[in-house]
């Protein structure tokens, strides 16, 4: 995979860093941590402007989420709350909790796209929530892109830094990334066998 996204960087240059972060967003097994530290290194080469690949970055994963965003949309909180009536044990809520967190993202949802945004595994999914509840667009897109900013902004520039080292930041970042998902399975097992035995 490496190789393949180091040629569509070398080939689209900042077209092909946007395409990559949008593509990362909207299939996340492509990782920024990889093609942001990668175009940060090729700015420190002088290939890329490194205030352009950050730029060009953000917009590629805030188009990438804004997709997911209107997932979440089309979905609605009424589909989902009927999907939960009859599948609500696979969700792990019930109907009544649909409500409640539609009802809690709607008041605290901008904290929670923005935190959201650092967070690998997280940072694709958070969209759709905001989407089913129906946070305003120009809200979500304030705060998608404040966070994609800094998120992206930092890995590029430890790319720049780091330079011939840039690979380092992946092998940083993986063990948050694995907690993260290893804590969302486990909270998930959780409320399945606490949900199961009642």
């Amino acid at each position: 995979m490496f190789e393949w996204i180091a040629a569509a960087m070398s080939q689209g240059g900042y077209l092909g860093v946007a395409f990559l972060m949008f593509i990362e967003n909207v299939f996340p097994p492509i990782p920024s941590e990889v093609v942001m530290p990668l175009a940060g290194f090729l700015a420190a080469r002088g290939q890329f402007m490194l205030p352009i690949v950050i730029l060009v970055g953000t917009f590629g994963s805030v188009l990438g989420a804004t997709f997911w965003y209107w997932v979440g949309f089309r979905i609605g909180p009424v589909r989902l709350r009927n999907f939960a009536e009859r599948h609500g044990r696979w969700l792990t809520m019930s109907a009544s909790d649909v409500d409640a967190a539609t009802l809690w993202f709607q008041r605290h949802g901008g904290l929670a796209v923005l935190i959201g945004r650092f967070l690998p595994g997280v940072r694709t999914l958070i969209s759709v929530p905001a989407g089913v509840a129906r946070m305003p667009l120009g809200r979500f897109l304030v705060y998608t892109t404040l966070g994609s900013l800094v998120w992206i902004g930092g890995l590029a520039a430890l790319g720049y830094v780091l330079q011939s080292q840039y690979e380092k930041v992946s092998g940083w970042i993986d063990p948050v990334g694995t907690a993260v998902l290893i804590g969302a399975v486990g909270i998930y097992l959780w409320r399945f066998i606490r949900q199961s035995g009642t």
